[in-house]
């Protein structure tokens, strides 16, 4: 078995051709669906980036029991486990640099080799002591982006961090396209913001922002902008997206040029999707967890659908890849594993996930059903634990002062009896969160605009909830924020 897993950051599935918006040139896409199968109910589960991948890596709920953080000493992890199972050889290529940086330790170690091409977004790589220059701008443009761009071409696509993941992939599958038994985990940044790429992509979307000032990455904020400035990010976005979609194709190119799709599985999807401007707010985190976020794309391509374009409709979610991979190469997921294999619905359609949950540590427990969306906030002023032994977050170590203050012991049902802290945070509710759990019936009401209320209904969808958390190893606090129990 060989196989090609995808991930594409912030690939927005309401900007695809092959879920219905025929306004943003994706062919490369467009030839994988036609090609394979597209899975229509497809869900996050964890968001935002760190704790999507570590979901990925391991098929369990990151979201109830961690924030963004590395991967932990009791995880069981993908390519660890194709290795000591299968010998599986496993090798990573990414630009996603959070890898490589405080909160994301452990993952690209997982694996037998791994590739890293700088540069992405505040990715803190060329030295300058002095001060970049920078033209006025709008939204967070940290430091080292003004720094890197001093030393790219901007007009040269080989400059840019995405193609160079395609070359180094294509490399990887001349070195390696007669072996058997390896995995590829292709992992690339685009389209996350910044939006920037040639203006040859911009150019197709007849960008015409007048430059009064600068805007390609927007804040994480509500909209303050004109509409003016929110269809310039909207067409800069295609643009990104467009230039990854063409490297896309080259790598596809080389598919078919060694013939590997007689062999090969290739999966593609994301980790989330991002608000550009919908519901008055820019990117992610913040607001509620609106269908543009978290609503994303799959489509699975292998030697035995091959040109099938078939449509998939059960309920998925981001924590079914890992045991769809290990049941690819013939190994048992761990014991544990949240996630079910996919490959029954590449045979035919039917029941997978009765409902499925997702959202932010600390923030609204999220649930769908295939009809409802229920989100359900915390009690104000409640509690949530982050349990780790690897106390680590984005700016480095976990602070001091609530490491000392943090419990010691065996907390969590699944850690191979390692203790760990629990880190007491402050539950939050989204920006501008209502005085009631907002119900939607996504059915008739895609865009969430009209809350449902009734009583019996959020009755049983609670209940639902909480047979979830039971099911995927809630800990205790989760239980208590969410009104579940006194």
């Amino acid at each position: 078995m060989k196989t090609v897993f995808i991930l594409m950051d912030s690939l927005n599935r309401h900007y695809l051709n092959a879920y219905g918006n025929s306004l943003i040139s994706t062919p490369n896409i467009d030839r994988l669906a036609r090609r394979g199968v597209v899975f229509d109910n497809h869900y996050c589960g964890s968001l935002p980036c760190m704790p999507a991948r570590r979901e990925i890596m391991t098929g369990r709920l990151n979201f109830l029991e961690a924030p963004w953080g590395p991967v932990e000493p009791w995880d069981d992890c993908l390519p660890v486990e194709l290795r000591d199972q299968k010998g599986t050889y496993s090798h990573m290529v990414t630009d996603h640099y959070h890898y490589f940086h405080g909160g994301g330790e452990g993952y690209h170690t997982l694996f037998d080799t791994w590739e890293f091409e700088r540069g992405q977004e505040g990715d803190v790589w060329h030295p300058l002591v002095k001060q970049p220059e920078t033209p006025p701008f709008r939204g967070k443009n940290r430091r080292a982006y003004w720094v890197n761009r001093e030393f790219t071409d901007s007009e040269r696509e080989e400059d840019y961090p995405t193609p160079r993941c395609f070359m180094r992939a294509i490399d990887f599958l001349e070195n390696n396209h007669a072996e058997d038994n390896w995995l590829l985990h292709l992992e690339v940044f685009d389209p996350h913001e910044p939006f920037v790429c040639p203006k040859k992509y911009f150019d197709m979307y007849d960008d015409n922002w007048d430059g009064r000032f600068h805007f390609d990455w927007p804040p994480y904020a509500p909209v303050t902008e004109g509409p003016e400035a929110v269809l310039h990010i909207r067409r800069s976005y295609a643009a990104v997206l467009t230039m990854a979609d063409v490297w896309l194709g080259k790598f596809l190119d080389k598919m078919d040029e060694l013939d590997l799709w007689k062999d090969t599985t290739l999966i593609l999807t994301t980790d989330h999707g991002h608000l550009l401007g919908e519901h008055g707010y820019w990117a992610k985190n913040y607001m509620f967890d609106y269908q543009e976020l978290v609503h994303i794309p799959l489509i699975i391509c292998t030697p035995g659908t091959a040109s099938c374009g078939k449509r998939v409709t059960a309920l998925t979610a981001t924590m079914d890849v890992m045991p769809t991979l290990m049941e690819l190469y013939g190994a048992e997921a761990p014991e544990g594993v949240h996630g079910k294999s996919l490959l029954h619905l590449l045979e035919r359609d039917g029941d997978h996930h009765d409902a499925v949950l997702y959202g932010y540590f600390g923030k609204d427990i999220n649930m769908f059903d295939g009809c409802y969306t229920y989100c359900r906030q915390p009690i104000e002023g409640s509690d949530v634990y982050h349990h780790t032994a690897m106390p680590r977050a984005t700016a480095g170590f976990i602070k001091r002062d609530a490491l000392a203050s943090a419990g010691t012991g065996i907390f969590l049902k699944h850690c191979h009896d390692i203790p760990h802290f629990r880190i007491k945070r402050k539950s939050r509710k989204h920006m501008n969160a209502p005085d009631f759990n907002p119900i939607y019936d996504i059915s008739s009401d895609p865009e969430q605009k009209n809350p449902v209320f009734d009583e019996i209904l959020e009755r049983r969808l609670a209940g639902r909830m909480k047979e979830l958390l039971d099911r995927f190893d809630a800990p205790e606090c989760q239980y208590v924020r969410m009104g579940f129990k006194n």
